[in-house]
């Protein structure tokens, strides 16, 4: 369906060189208007923010502090606050005080998981798993968009405090999981939570990856936040002043 658009201070002058081009390459002012509009929603979709970012935290005490910080921040920017993760913790608690949206999915995930499931470690269980981490974690980036779609298109702001649980049972699904969330970002910030206590496990090469598959990396220390610059250099640099 289409629809007639008003374009104020369109004076004359404008209409005639438009009228004159569109002569000389033989189509009509509205093909000429209608393609520049196009092209310049296209250059705004691409202009569209879609940050991954790392966070890390050693304790709840020091992360509650930088959670309200946030909220004004995401409140005045006007995005769509949500996370995910275990429904117990003093973040998510204060997030959901917060009336942030939950996006995860009930019951949780590591809540419910079979015992005989973690203890038995054969090839079969271990596919299974990471098939069902896979699905559950699909279905709760699900919800987030789904419910962000229903304010407007937002740009979300979005803690993942579910990585941290994926990484304590299995570092390789974490980083699955990462990746997979890479190639597939969503309009806004996403925070990607771990404890210090759950990274100190990864191997260097593994902590490498992580770090390179996010935009930044941010540590938190009490109430101060720094940033974390990882790049690759040559052993050379290590006999430099």
């Amino acid at each position: 369906m289409t629809h007639d658009l008003l374009i104020r201070g369109f004076d004359n002058q404008i209409h005639s060189q438009l009228g004159e081009l569109a002569k000389e390459k033989g189509v009509s002012i509205n093909s000429i208007v209608k393609d520049a509009v196009d092209k310049w929603l296209k250059q705004q979709q691409s202009d569209i923010p879609k940050k991954h970012y790392l966070l890390i935290y050693s304790d709840d005490d020091s992360v509650l502090g930088l959670l309200k910080s946030m909220d004004r921040l995401a409140k005045e920017s006007d995005l769509f606050k949500c996370y995910c993760g275990p429904p117990s913790t003093a973040s998510t608690k204060l997030l959901s005080k917060l009336k942030w949206y939950d996006g995860t999915i009930m019951p949780y995930y590591y809540d419910t998981k079979n015992i005989k499931q973690k203890q038995n470690q054969n090839q079969q269980i271990q596919i299974q798993n990471q098939k069902g981490i896979m699905n559950y974690c699909s279905k709760v980036m699900g919800n987030i968009v789904e419910a962000a779609n229903n304010t407007n298109n937002k740009q979300v702001c979005c803690l993942d405090f579910l990585i941290n649980d994926i990484a304590k049972d299995s570092l390789q699904q974490a980083l699955t999981i990462e990746k997979a969330y890479d190639n597939s970002r969503i309009p806004g910030l996403m925070y990607c939570t771990y404890k210090t206590e759950t990274l100190l496990r990864l191997e260097i090469k593994d902590l490498v990856e992580l770090f390179e598959g996010h935009d930044q990396v941010f540590i938190l220390k009490e109430e101060e936040v720094y940033k974390l610059h990882i790049t690759k250099e040559n052993v050379h640099k290590l006999f430099l002043n």
